[in-house]
This record gives C-alpha cells, sequence and structure tokens, in this order.
C-alpha cells in the first residue's frame, strides 16, 4: 500500500524527478511479481516435487520388505542408539547379530540395530530389506513426502521473493548512484565558484 501511496503522491508532484516515478514503478511492479508469481513458482515446485517423492514412495514400497529377525547375540559393549528413519527420532535401538529369511527365500545373519531395549536371544524383532535380503531403510511414508513436497514449494516461493526483492534493490541502488554522480558533476561545475563574493552578480 505505501507503494501505492507513493504512486499517487508523485503522480503530480512538482519536486517529483524522474526517477522518483521510476523508483515508485519498481518498487510497485516487484510487489505485483511476488504477490503474484512467488505464489505461483512455488505451487509449480511443490507439485512436481510432490509428484516425483509420490513415485519414489510407490517404488520404495514394492522394492523393500517387512521381515523378521531372530536376536542371536546382543554385541558385548554396543550402546542404544536413536533410529535416524524414526518418525520421533528418538526410538531405542542396539546393536544386535541376528538371523533372517529374505523375501526370496535366502537365509541372512549379520549385525543390525534391533528395536529392543534389553535384546535375548530368540527375540524377534522387524527389519527392512530389499528382495535379496540386504538391510535396507523403511520406505518412505506418504505423509512425509507430502511434507517434503510442501517444504519445497514454501521454499521455491520465498526463493522467488527474494530474488524479486534483490532484484528491486539492486534497481534502485543503480539508480541512486546514478543520481549521486550526477549531483557530483553538478557541484563540481558549480565549486569553483561557490562562495565567492560578488559570485553571479
Amino acid at each position: 500500500m505505501r507503494t501505492i501511496g507513493g504512486l499517487w503522491r508523485w503522480r503530480h508532484n512538482p519536486l517529483r524527478r524522474t526517477t522518483d516515478l521510476v523508483e515508485a514503478w519498481v518498487a510497485l511492479s516487484a510487489l505485483l511479481l511476488i504477490l503474484v508469481v512467488a505464489p505461483v513458482a512455488g505451487s509449480l515446485v511443490g507439485a512436481a516435487a510432490q509428484d516425483a517423492l509420490q513415485q519414489s514412495v510407490r517404488e520404495q514400497r514394492a522394492s523393500r520388505h517387512h521381515v523378521t529377525a531372530t536376536v542371536v547375540r546382543r554385541l558385548d559393549g554396543s550402546l542404544l542408539e536413536a533410529d535416524p528413519e524414526s518418525s520421533s527420532g528418538r526410538d531405542a535401538r542396539t546393536r544386535v547379530v541376528a538371523d533372517w529369511t529374505a523375501p526370496d527365500g535366502t537365509a541372512r545373519h549379520g549385525t543390525v540395530l534391533a528395536g529392543l531395549k534389553a535384546p535375548r536371544p530368540g527375540d524377534h524383532f522387524p527389519i527392512w530389506t530389499d528382495t535379496h535380503g540386504r538391510l535396507v531403510a523403511r520406505p518412505l511414508d506418504s505423509a512425509t513426502a507430502t511434507t517434503h513436497a510442501v517444504l519445497a514449494g514454501f521454499g521455491a516461493a520465498l526463493f522467488t521473493a527474494g530474488v524479486v526483492e534483490g532484484g528491486r534493490r539492486l534497481i534502485v541502488w543503480r539508480m541512486v548512484r546514478r543520481r549521486y554522480a550526477r549531483w557530483d558533476q553538478a557541484w563540481d561545475r558549480a565549486g569553483p565558484d561557490w562562495g565567492r563574493t560578488g559570485t553571479g552578480c
């Protein structure tokens, strides 16, 4: 609103310089671009991210399998760790040696993180594997993918608004520098006679 008020104020003002009007139009154009282009850019980026992430969710669900592993033994000196893949990031996990059967039927044996606070031999716990039984991270869920897409869209809108505002500031900065340069030239022309008695008489 200040920009529109500034344009109206400069419209018939006798003290108005051309640069004042240009500066006001640049500010109004930047405001309109931020209000129109930034949301459109955010929507487009968010939609593209949503499509890509939901496709990734479908692919991960198809290629990753939830299987049950059996604790063979707890590793000596194993510490409780936070599971980085959990939604809260606070689920306790312990490093154990375990056996499991891959979706293709092959037997597997190895060191894994068990979601058990005090694992004992024979305890069962779920893990995620690929078709051949190799350990993989849990698949991305749809809600998390949507959250990431929304954040990507919001970030794109903010970036667009920042670029527009940066462009506006750069244009105004160049205009002000040009104005100061013209003032310096005018002062240089008037400088030698400034303050002398009888000058201009």
